[in-house]
């Protein structure tokens, strides 16, 4: 019985976890949909591949990944701010990386929204993105 519990409590952990994520990315203007994910041929990783959206006017939020990114702009044009660099426009047909555990963000100030295909290597069992202050 307590074993049934246990995943009983684990499974709305869960739920809970993703709905949080939910909600960060709803209140922020981002969204994100994981279309892919795979074991890589380091140990202990996985790359996910995400369709991300910024809408108008809208930030990304501050947040880190416990891996890299690398995003290539789909379309649209947004402010990445990436900590202890000089703020850098990206715009469609380009390309980032942001190193793992590095605060940064994506200020979409334009009209129309900035989409990307972002991949992700990160640790397995980590959310794939967590808030920054």
């Amino acid at each position: 019985m307590k074993t049934h519990k246990r995943g009983i409590t684990l499974v709305i952990g869960g739920l809970l976890a993703l709905a949080a994520g939910g909600l960060f990315a709803q209140a922020s203007g981002l969204t994100r949909v994981m279309v892919g994910k795979a074991d890589v041929s380091v140990p202990g990783r996985e790359a996910v591949v995400a369709r991300v959206e910024v809408a108008p006017g809208a930030k990304a939020g501050r947040h880190t990944h416990p891996g890299d990114e690398i995003s290539y702009v789909m379309e649209g044009e947004a402010t990445l701010l990436v900590d202890g660099q000089p703020p850098k426009q990206v715009k469609a047909g380009e390309s980032f990386v942001v190193p793992a555990g590095v605060v940064h963000d994506a200020h979409n100030n334009g009209s129309s929204p900035i989409k990307l295909v972002g991949v992700y290597v990160v640790e397995k069992g980590k959310p794939l993105a967590t808030p920054a202050p």
